[in-house]
């Protein structure tokens, strides 16, 4: 459910009851199909699932105009996007894909709704598809609530507006800028009339990105619009158009959200804590491909169970095959994650896999490694 940048939007209270019940009878029926090839998608609130993990939504509530998003293996397309809205006023929808749950639409897998304070960190990668003849915004969303929940909507919306076309703006007015992630972004802030909304606005677009969700999440705690008691329900990536929108295209997405020890602020992962790790990444490059080597060494005095490492491949770069270890994300934010065999890392000790991959332009090797939330050497 999206919602006016011009005032309240009634939307939010109206279709939230519409949404809920209309998400039980999906409930009841059975949990959205998993998307095979390329999947059409032309229902009202009709979803699939896509990479075994996230969720693709139509999610057309702002008009009656007919909107299709084709499912990809990797995010979707807008095929058809009828009809326009005043720019002053709602848009026509949010064809988006998720991690987490939307209006108990949970996504395979998801460790969301989270507590703030337990969240070491949330990696995640997008790359957006923009077209020239349309009125949109290109926005990345990320829930929070004070309680855990699945269904309806959240206290605090913040958005990530990576790109705007035509004369649309943020909910309320600007406050100031804010440099999160490395990147400039001009501030806003307001209410719909249903939650509050911060959102940060790029002063030119920006196609791809992989960030790290919590920064944003921070930022908005040290403005008292968020408590770290509080938590994170699903983080979200599409569109909003008001005018057309055809061709509009999520290229990719991937989103992991690394749990650490509860309170503390010591990043536990799924399993033991981590004093301390070193990661050895060796490869092997050809034209267009290359192989990685990858050792994770604990560095510290106690074991680590259940490990995962999280590392951000550079752009371009995409795992075709892994060995000894389960990939999640085949590019931008990857987690790499122990198996039954291979789940424990003693100290002392380390732990091997590989994975091959294809690349474009420069070869370059990943930034940086935390294992289990960590950050290593």
């Amino acid at each position: 459910m999206r919602a006016s940048p011009y005032g309240p939007r009634t939307s939010r209270s109206v279709l939230g009851a519409l949404l809920l019940a209309l998400a039980t009878v999906a409930a009841v029926l059975g949990a959205a199909p998993a998307a095979h090839a390329d999947t059409l998608i032309c229902g009202q609130y009709g979803s699939t699932i896509i990479q075994s993990r996230y969720v693709v939504q139509n999610n057309r509530w702002g008009t009656s105009a007919p909107q299709c998003v084709t499912a990809t293996d990797s995010g979707f397309r807008v095929t058809q996007a009828d009809g326009s809205v005043p720019t002053n006023g709602a848009p026509k929808s949010y064809p988006s894909v998720f991690n987490g749950c939307h209006y108990t639409n949970c996504s395979p897998g998801t460790n969301l709704p989270a507590q703030v304070s337990s969240i070491a960190s949330a990696p995640t990668s997008i790359s957006y598809g923009y077209v020239g003849d349309a009125v949109y915004n290109a926005s990345y969303d990320i829930w929070l609530d004070p309680t855990p929940r699945k269904d309806g909507v959240n206290r605090t919306e913040i958005m990530i507006w990576f790109n705007k076309a035509g004369p649309v703006q943020p909910i309320g007015s600007q406050v100031g800028t804010a440099s999160v992630g490395g990147r400039t972004w001009q501030v806003w802030t307001g209410s719909n009339g249903s939650n509050d909304v911060i959102s940060f606005v790029a002063p030119s677009a920006v196609p791809s990105w992989s960030f790290d969700v919590m920064d944003f999440v921070r930022n908005t705690v040290s403005r008292g619009m968020a408590q770290n008691n509080w938590y994170l329900t699903s983080v979200q990536a599409g569109f909003e158009p008001w005018q057309n929108g055809a061709g509009l295209a999520v290229n990719f997405f991937s989103s992991a959200v690394n749990l650490g020890a509860p309170g503390t602020g010591d990043p536990g992962g799924p399993g033991s804590p981590v004093t301390a790790c070193k990661v050895t990444y060796a490869t092997n490059v050809w034209t267009d491909g290359f192989t990685a080597d990858v050792t994770v060494a604990n560095t510290g005095s106690t074991p680590v169970d259940s490990w995962q490492l999280s590392f951000t491949l550079p752009s371009g770069q995409r795992v075709t095959n892994a060995w000894n270890t389960t990939v999640s994300g085949v590019s931008g934010a990857v987690t790499a994650t122990g198996l039954a065999h291979s789940a424990r890392i003693a100290a002392g000790a380390v732990q091997t896999f590989g994975f091959q991959g294809t690349y474009s332009g420069t070869f370059s090797q990943p930034s940086g490694f935390s294992l289990n939330g960590v950050r290593c050497a």
